[in-house]
């Protein structure tokens, strides 16, 4: 049979209260260790659940800001080789300009008609005939009634050694491509010709070999830019090799941005070869057209990427500061204060203290009872 161990009134409540003191000091210590006053969901579930549903949101977001970092430095890539494909493109042109202050050595007749449009009527007599000859090839114009001077211009290129143009003062310009002697007849009569300010006869020339080692330096440059805007990529993503980047910006994907991606070789700037070796003004200035129009490609394209680089930073900054928000509700939610611990933990051991003598006096006066058998 078993017996109980029966404690006085005073012993009893100074032992449930050293109890009591030895649990919260054991608490507070786990506080103080972990830095946490709530570790599981038994001390807390609402504010336990709650910081981890903020803190594995501000998870998510953290993996994200590694994509979005990548995505900035492809545009910034992109906007690198934006610049340079700028800079190679006015090098071209400054080459195109040195060639046209460079005169032409070719066979060149330029009419002494000024003011000559293509749609102007040239007023050969119906059935006249002019022709253009390299030596080899002959062009052929036949006249016909109401013909304008863009009907010449169209019979006269595209068969010899040679092309046909007007200048910006309107007169009708005929140029050999290469070193060929132009030769000008004809049927008609004098008259015919100097309606269009042409002279029956031939002219001589010679190569301009300076226009030829240029047009050499323009195809170089056309060719760098090729390579140029295919090394601009970043991470296997290049937007100016026609490739396309969608930026998630949020843990569920609603929210992205799309950049889309240009082809921007020489091909697709519209920047051709040099055309008979720069020998002609008209092919020089047919390149200077296609460098401008290159350059304004090239500069829209640079406020676009610019303008989507500005979104995506900022969205990078805003990820960066909601991150830090999220954190710091979680831990708002479960961290101790360790000043407040600390001085919780002081507070118990003095009580801890007290309790323990309070214990010892009430012992002595159990004790006292001895005293009335001695």
């Amino acid at each position: 049979m078993s017996s109980n161990i029966t404690l006085s009134a005073g012993v009893r409540q100074n032992l449930l209260s050293l109890q009591s003191t030895a649990s919260l000091m054991a608490q507070t210590q786990n506080r103080l260790a972990t830095g946490k006053k709530v570790n599981s969901a038994l001390d807390n579930p609402i504010s336990y659940f709650t910081s981890q549903s903020l803190s594995n949101r501000a998870n998510d977001l953290s993996a994200l800001l590694d994509s979005i970092s990548n995505a900035v430095q492809t545009i910034g890539a992109a906007n690198n080789g934006l610049t340079s494909l700028t800079k190679l493109v006015q090098s071209a042109q400054a080459i195109g300009q040195q060639a046209l202050q460079s005169a032409g050595t070719t066979a060149k007749v330029v009419g002494s008609v000024a003011g000559l449009t293509a749609t102007t009527v040239h007023g050969f007599t119906a059935t006249k005939t002019l022709t253009v000859g390299d030596g080899t090839n002959t062009a052929t114009y036949t006249a016909v009634a109401g013909d304008t001077v863009d009907d010449v211009l169209t019979a006269l290129n595209g068969v010899g050694n040679f092309a046909a143009s007007l200048d910006s003062g309107g007169h009708l310009v005929i140029q050999a491509t290469d070193a060929s002697t132009i030769t000008i007849g004809g049927t008609g009569s004098a008259a015919d010709l100097a309606t269009l300010g042409l002279v029956a006869g031939a002219t001589t020339g010679s190569l301009n070999t300076n226009r030829s080692s240029l047009a050499t330096q323009f195809d170089d440059i056309r060719t760098q830019i090729s390579q140029l805007a295919a090394d601009s990529g970043y991470n296997g993503i290049n937007l100016l090799n026609g490739d396309s980047l969608t930026v998630k910006f949020n843990e569920s994907g609603t929210s992205t941005q799309s950049i889309t991606g240009v082809k921007y070789d020489a091909a697709g700037l519209g920047i051709a070869a040099s055309t008979n070796t720069f020998q002609t003004d008209t092919d020089v200035n047919a390149a200077l057209t296609d460098l401008s129009s290159a350059l304004t490609t090239l500069r829209a394209q640079s406020v676009a990427f610019g303008s989507s680089l500005s979104v995506v930073q900022t969205r990078q900054d805003f990820t960066k500061n909601m991150i830090n928000t999220l954190q710091v509700g979680s831990d708002n939610l479960v961290l101790a204060d360790s000043n407040e611990e600390s001085a919780n933990m002081l507070a118990l051991q003095t009580r801890q203290s007290l309790s323990t003598t309070a214990l010892s006096l009430a012992s002595q006066a159990d004790q006292n009872v001895l005293q009335l058998f001695q």
